[in-house]
């Protein structure tokens, strides 16, 4: 690919992104059996997102482009990994290696910084939405992945292009939030289990303060000035919680639905129950614009939905088109042999339907 198509792609990214790609949602969970589950959504508003599912063979050589070209670092894959990919099939969203490390990439408009690019460290560049694939091709875990950073450099294709942060997670239940602002290596723990955007993860711990008084179940009857006042229906414990799709409230709906959910027997069990809550934070097509700009050929905004099974080292999604759950097992690859490739998420778009007869 030629760089001035790769500069028009991030253009194309960053526009798009301020019609919604910034809206992915990601939850976690630990199953009773001790699996370990992420989850997450993407989101594009703008036109139909081309995206594959990535098998990346061990030992396959793999170059990280640049501002000038495809020209940056250069790196085997240690670890075969299966990537859910958006635009081009080196820029994986969403991915688990064969070891069971996840890592993931969410848009961090306005608050990140990367440092400036310097064409004499291109054999130490990489790109930012290449990163997801560097992380999961060279480790098995956080501290690695950490101990790692020190010796790339993290930059954008695009000045213009809004910055991402990222996932990474490992089968133990670790995981943090990388975050790169004024050039700088962020690293957060992320013991709430939640991400969304902008602004900083910090902030948004921050944040959840101000929604103290919220708890699952129905709110307690009281009286006011003699008269009793009771709930109207279940859930009034938390009404107030808000509902719309901007980062902040999406943070504070995912955090209060991971904290109040039960924990599922196992890690099967968690992956449906990931399914079912991300279903909460689908976008539908029309909110995000203004009436008569809404795009025609889209049928939702979330244009697929992602669930990693670390422990069983399992891949599961469906897609805006086919809300019918499919699943890559990694354990039944040889990733020593089998070929690298990028495939459609999607062999067709259309929803499958099973007829019912009534006789």
């Amino acid at each position: 690919m030629r760089t001035t198509q790769l500069l028009a792609i991030s253009a194309g990214m960053a526009l798009s992104s301020l019609a919604g790609v910034e809206a992915c949602t990601g939850i976690s969970f630990h199953a009773a059996d001790g699996s370990f589950v992420v989850a997450r959504t993407i989101e594009w508003a703008g036109t139909p997102l081309t995206s594959e599912y990535n098998v990346v063979a061990r030992g396959k050589e793999l170059v990280s482009y640049t501002p000038t070209g495809r020209n940056g670092i250069k790196f085997n894959a240690r670890y075969g990994f299966i990537g859910l990919s958006v635009v081009n099939g080196d820029f994986v969203a969403e991915g688990i290696n064969e070891a069971g490390l996840s890592a993931g990439l969410f848009y961090f408009p306005h608050y990140g910084s990367y440092e400036t690019y310097n064409a004499q460290h291109n054999d130490k560049t990489i790109a930012d939405l290449q990163l997801v694939e560097w992380i999961l091709s060279q480790f098995s875990s956080i501290d690695d992945v950490i101990a790692g950073l020190q010796d790339v450099h993290v930059v954008s294709l695009d000045p213009s292009m809004l910055t991402i942060h990222w996932r990474i997670a490992e089968p133990g239940g670790r995981q943090v939030v990388l975050e790169i602002i004024d050039g700088k290596y962020n690293i957060h723990e992320n013991k709430i289990g939640v991400i969304t955007n902008a602004p900083s993860f910090t902030w948004h711990l921050t944040n959840l303060n101000n929604y103290v008084n919220l708890y699952p179940g129905v709110a307690k009857s009281q009286k006011w000035n003699g008269v009793e006042l009771s709930s109207i229906s279940a859930g009034s414990a938390f009404h107030g919680i808000p509902g719309d799709v901007t980062s902040t409230s999406r943070f504070v709906r995912a955090a209060f639905f991971v904290a109040t959910a039960p924990q599922r027997p196992t890690a099967f069990d968690t992956v449906l129950q990931c399914f079912h809550i991300l279903n909460n934070f689908d976008v539908p097509i029309g909110v995000e614009y203004n009436p008569g700009e809404t795009p025609q050929d889209m049928p939702s905004a979330t244009q697929w939905t992602v669930v990693s099974d670390l422990t069983n080292h399992r891949i599961y999604y469906r897609t805006a088109y086919n809300s019918n759950i499919r699943c890559i097992d990694l354990k039944s690859i040889d990733f020593g042999r089998v070929k690298s490739g990028s495939y459609p998420l999607d062999k067709d778009k259309t929803q499958p339907i099973e007829m019912i007869e009534i006789k």
